[in-house]
């Protein structure tokens, strides 16, 4: 037999074996019972110091694109086999046309770390049930069924370690391919129903590919996704998240490994019956954070997360910058997304905002990176993040409005502050401070260093404890 036989005849006798073994005994242990808090601020450490990632959507709907059969179909382009209600039978082929000859692993991640991102999270296997990666218990995956026959992932994981990146993955629990799920009805695969008795099977069979996820690119994120079909319960959620802790205690994963989320709030309900590390707020961003909880905020620079050709309604990098401040303002983190298309090429409108932010980054990235959310509340001319050093803080303001009279009042009492100046500024020359009724005036020149975020610097002693006016940005 040749070589894909072989592989053939061994994943069959490993899915017989798999499916006879469900998610065992051992996995009913959750790990965080007994993380301690200093344990858990450890694993979390690199991940909270970050603050902002690539997020990439990226499998066989970047063929059609956002159209079937020569017509456009509405809704996001990585839901495609559901919006146009397209038979699993008919959507495996376009495997055969999926050949990314100008997918550059070096190149991504560099677009990646030259934008300031310290991350990044890659679609292992979305809705659709294709498989970027070798997994030995499916042939519906890139080396398998497409002409270009090699594995994704393993490339973009060593090169971003040798750049010096976080690899991370996203699984979807969800699966439109996989015999064990029904279509949710005749029209729609969303959300699936579970096939009578086949439950264990799909759980066994989701199992072994996280396992062989961890084996092929040691992720530091596992990132789930899919998870509201009625049949996936918190207890599912549990078991999963308790193994993949066993496997890799160091190990991260989102909130939607359980079923807790409140819709695209992305949000635990409070109450840590559910599983995960941390919340994910979808295409939004909380308005005053989530004091004491871990989050990140995903978001698509267009309106889809998989490629989509006619998708042409783009944020600004002004936008993009300003939400990356928001969110570390009120103690998030940032998934930006990008959709390489079908050849494997970021599209060039990402390429050039990232471009953008990475510049702003390369100035004010001390700004974002390791900071903490605001202690001041509502500010009219922007956002402030923090960062404590011992008995000593640096506050920085995020200046979206500068003051035409160069005068910008800051609620900080005057007492503590022992200089201020601009983050742009290499010889970070002194500005003047000037005691004001309710904190203090920083005079700041006439124009800003910025024009999208201008940052001033204000360190002090001691950690300021102030009052915020209105709404708090709240957060960790």
């Amino acid at each position: 037999m040749n070589g894909k036989a072989v592989k053939t005849v061994i994943r069959g006798l490993m899915v017989g074996m798999l499916l006879a073994t469900p998610l065992g005994s051992t996995a009913a242990a959750a790990a965080a019972d007994v993380e301690t808090q200093a344990e858990r601020d450890a694993r979390m450490s690199w991940w909270r110091e970050a603050r902002f990632g690539m997020f990439i959507h990226w499998g066989l709907y970047a063929i059609p694109a956002g159209s079937w059969r020569g017509e456009p179909v509405d809704g996001i382009g990585e839901w495609i086999m559901d919006r146009a209600n397209i038979p699993v039978s008919e959507y495996e082929k376009l495997a055969e046309r999926f050949h990314p000859v100008r997918f550059d692993p070096e190149a991504w991640v560099r677009i990646a770390k030259d934008a300031g991102m310290k991350y990044m999270v890659i679609t292992s296997k979305h809705h659709d049930g294709f498989c970027l990666f070798d997994s030995k218990v499916t042939a519906y995956d890139a080396v398998d069924a497409t002409p270009h026959g090699k594995d994704l992932l393993k490339p973009l994981a060593e090169e971003c370690r040798k750049q010096g990146l976080r690899f991370c993955v996203y699984y979807s629990i969800m699966d439109w391919h996989h015999p064990a799920q029904d279509r949710g009805s005749p029209d729609h695969y969303n959300p699936t129903r579970i096939h009578a008795g086949r439950k264990a099977d799909y759980l066994t069979y989701m199992t072994r590919q996280l396992e062989e996820l961890l084996a092929l690119c040691d992720p530091d994120v596992l990132w789930f996704d899919g998870e509201w079909p009625a049949w996936y319960t918190a207890a599912d959620g549990h078991a999963v998240y308790a193994h993949l802790r066993q496997l890799k205690p160091q190990i991260i994963v989102n909130n939607r490994v359980g079923s807790g989320r409140q819709g695209m709030d992305g949000l635990d309900k409070g109450d840590r019956r559910y599983a995960g590390d941390f919340g994910t707020p979808e295409q939004q961003i909380p308005a005053t954070g989530l004091p004491g909880v871990d989050w990140e905020s995903c978001m698509t620079m267009n309106d889809s997360w998989g490629y989509k050709r006619d998708d042409h309604n783009w944020k600004d990098a002004k936008t993009l910058i300003r939400n990356l401040v928001d969110i570390a303002s009120k103690g998030g983190n940032y998934l930006l997304n990008v959709g390489p298309t079908a050849e494997g090429e970021i599209p060039d409108p990402s390429v050039e905002r990232l471009r953008q932010i990475g510049q702003w980054m390369h100035v004010n990235g001390t700004a974002i990176y390791g900071t903490q959310a605001s202690p001041l509340g509502l500010l009219p001319w922007g956002r402030c993040t923090r960062k404590e050093h011992g008995e000593r803080t640096s506050l920085y303001l995020h200046v979206f409005d500068w003051p035409a009279d160069g005068k910008l009042a800051v609620s900080v009492p005057k007492g503590n502050i022992e200089r201020a100046y601009l983050l742009a500024d290499p010889d970070q020359s002194p500005l003047r401070t000037e005691p004001a009724a309710a904190g203090l005036v920083v005079r700041v020149p006439a124009t800003p260093p910025d024009p999208i975020s201008a940052v001033v610097v204000l360190e002090m002693g001691g950690t300021p404890r102030i009052a915020p006016a209105g709404a708090s940005p709240g957060g960790r």
